[in-house]
């Protein structure tokens, strides 16, 4: 081949060489854009309605979005700074991976989209998924058999009637932990409050659902729910990069799976030990011929309920453990981190604490006995207390379990696709200087001057959400919450421990629940006028 022939033959294949950069570098550009674009790349994927406002929000890290702010223990400070610095306060956009999110950190827009019926749904990750909680009232789809357990719930466990009746067992609880401040006090001198109260927390719930009582220092039921904890407050990536959910690189459902084991074992074993149970009782009013149902006792527990209930609404034994696992993990968390947060408060702030020990004592030298659930509806300023710690230090600060969009939809006037996952930042609201006066300053009194509805009806202060997706479980939460500090406020006064390593700090740790990064350890002063007793 000559020369020219040799030279005429590489043209073709060096300019096709060069397209083929041209076309890579092309596509890199349109990629780039597009994760360039408000709200990210899962955001810039979807088709958007014509001459309809984007909604504002970060890029986020090229493909990774916004991986970095969930991967951080304060993610709700950081989405709050962009929602502010973006001026994107009533919604903001923001992807992280392949998922979209919008953000509301307004109280209005926050009620319309918490209340809406297009976001009845939550999105289901896959560590709540494997540990069974799409068959338990927190993460199963709206529809009949969500709406079953829902009416379960609120006619059986969560009723005034069901609320005011394990009062009693509230007050024991109670006096069984200041015993055992007590003697922790005689023998380290301090108290770590929160494994101390997560144990209360534990014991309340496992008897009201169970009737089963748990001892300070039963680790079995403790590991499985910190367990659980662990695995539902990580972040998981394969929830946002289906392709990595084959490799299971970080082993959340092998973790799962060997968890689900054990609760089926524990739980399992209780269902039984009351099936076992009723059967005695049947054959004991057979032998006596008594016609009376057995299983209608006012006074069981909540498997018996779903025992008695479960034929009429097709309750598989899985399902009956789902729920039931759920209400343990629920129901302990929550009481023992905002009751933590409230003492530590008590510690920096003896002219707050003093405050309320006495309105705490006025009412008992009126009643002459010890504190009770009864005397709850008179103590004005221990209301006023646990909402502002509820506001400072809001025990789900992204409202915990985010809704999801079951169809296209539109909130605050901008449009929002199906299958976008929905939060609200109920932190950025209790510290807006624009809601609040002085957001940043604990005090109780701005309650005694404005009585704000706590339950769900003002989004200023919504700490158990609102809607459909509301928690359940919110009035007896707040009542143990009240009952306790009454107790532990009364019997105790909380002051710094003595070492400066145990020295009180407030900084903040986002995990499934807002959490004190380090554990509250301090001093609690028995008073040696007040005893143990509690109302009979």
């Amino acid at each position: 081949m000559s020369l020219e022939q040799e030279f005429l033959f590489l043209i073709p294949s060096t300019m096709a060489n060069n397209l083929n950069l041209f076309l890579c570098f092309l596509l890199f550009v349109c990629f780039f854009t597009l994760c360039l674009s408000p709200g990210g790349l899962a955001w810039a994927l979807i088709s958007k309605p014509k001459n309809q406002p984007i909604i504002p929000g970060p890029s986020g890290t090229p493909f990774l979005g916004q991986v970095s702010t969930f991967t951080n223990s304060l993610t709700h400070r950081l989405l709050a700074n962009l929602a502010h610095t973006l001026k994107a306060k009533s919604l903001m956009s923001f992807s992280i991976g392949f998922t979209r999110f919008v953000i509301s950190s307004n109280p209005i827009t926050a009620k319309e989209l918490l209340n809406s019926s297009a976001f009845a749904d939550r999105p289901i990750k896959e560590s709540a998924y494997e540990l069974l909680f799409h068959r338990a009232m927190g993460f199963a789809p709206y529809g009949e058999y969500w709406r079953n357990l829902r009416r379960i719930s609120s006619t059986f466990l969560f009723s005034p009637k069901r609320i005011c009746g394990f009062g009693v067992l509230r007050e024991r609880i109670g006096v069984k932990m200041m015993k055992e401040i007590e003697g922790l006090m005689v023998k380290n001198g301090k108290v770590e409050v929160r494994k101390l109260l997560h144990f209360g927390s534990l014991s309340n719930v496992m008897e009201s659902v169970f009737g089963k009582s748990v001892e300070f220092g039963d680790w079995e039921i403790e590991e499985l729910v910190s367990e659980g904890y662990d695995l539902l407050g990580s972040f998981n990536w394969s929830d946002h990069f289906p392709v990595l959910g084959w490799l299971d690189l970080q082993g959340v459902r092998k973790r799962c799976r060997v968890l689900v084991g054990k609760v089926n074992v524990f739980v399992g074993k209780i269902i039984e030990e009351h099936r076992m149970k009723r059967r005695v009782i049947v054959g004991d009013e057979e032998n006596n011929n008594n016609n009376n149902n057995p299983n209608d006792n006012e006074d069981g527990d909540f498997v018996d309920v779903l025992l008695d209930l479960e034929k009429e609404n097709k309750l598989t034994d899985s399902d009956m453990i789902a729920v039931l696992w759920e209400m343990i993990f629920r129901g302990t968390d929550t009481v023992a981190i905002l009751l933590e947060w409230i003492l530590a408060r008590m510690v920096l702030h003896p002219d707050i604490q003093a405050k309320l020990r006495s309105e705490i004592d006025q009412v008992v030298m009126k009643t002459g006995r010890n504190i009770s659930n009864l005397d709850l509806p008179n103590l004005p300023y221990l209301h006023a207390v646990v909402k502002e710690t509820l506001r400072m230090h809001p025990p789900g600060p992204l409202l915990s379990w985010a809704r999801l969009a079951i169809h296209d939809t539109h909130v605050a006037g901008h449009f929002v696709p199906a299958g976008t996952t929905a939060m609200v930042n109920m932190w950025a609201i209790t510290h807006d200087d624009q809601i609040w006066p002085d957001p940043t300053i604990y005090n109780p009194n701005r309650f005694i001057k404005d009585d704000v509805a706590i339950m769900g009806s003002d989004l200023r202060l919504a700490p158990f959400g609102s809607g459909r997706r509301v928690c359940p479980g919110k009035a007896m939460g707040l009542a143990t919450v009240e009952l306790w500090l009454a107790q532990l406020v009364h019997k105790f006064e909380w002051v710094q421990a003595s070492s400066s390593k145990n020295k009180v700090n407030l900084s903040e740790c986002l995990k499934l629940s807002l959490e004190m990064k380090h554990p509250l350890i301090c001093r609690a002063i028995p008073r040696n006028d007040v005893g143990f007793e509690s109302h009979p």
